[in-house]
């Protein structure tokens, strides 16, 4: 029997990050969680899924990771939440490839159907 998805939480508010690792955990998935897109990138993380905010302080957004993840030839499907959810920032995430855009706060079941089609299962 393979492993469970490893799934990786990406989010500079500790809080959101510990609430996203229980709802994926429940699920029977594996999880890891950074504070920055640039943390994520450094740790060479092989994940199945990538669960990020858009906007966080400092370096790489969350568009922009997903941009960075097809630049490297490694494409990780991306789902996006954001509290920011204005039209230019949806389009940018459509026009770079996200899996799921989700404005904060989001029903955990639409969360859970973004990665269950994410994780193609």
């Amino acid at each position: 029997m393979s492993a469970s998805p490893l799934i990786a939480v990406i989010d500079d508010d500790e809080s959101v990050r510990v609430s996203l690792e229980g709802l994926v955990r429940s699920l029977g998935h594996r999880v890891c969680s950074f504070a920055s897109a640039e943390a994520y990138l450094g740790a060479h993380t092989a994940s199945d899924c990538v669960i990020s905010d858009v906007q966080m302080p400092g370096g790489m957004d969350g568009i922009e990771l997903i941009e960075a993840l097809a630049a490297s030839g490694d494409p990780v499907p991306v789902i996006l939440i954001t509290a920011f959810a204005d039209a230019p920032i949806k389009a940018r995430a459509e026009k770079a490839g996200a899996a799921g855009f989700l404005k904060k706060p989001f029903d955990g079941a639409k969360l859970i159907d973004c990665l269950n089609e994410a994780l193609g299962l």
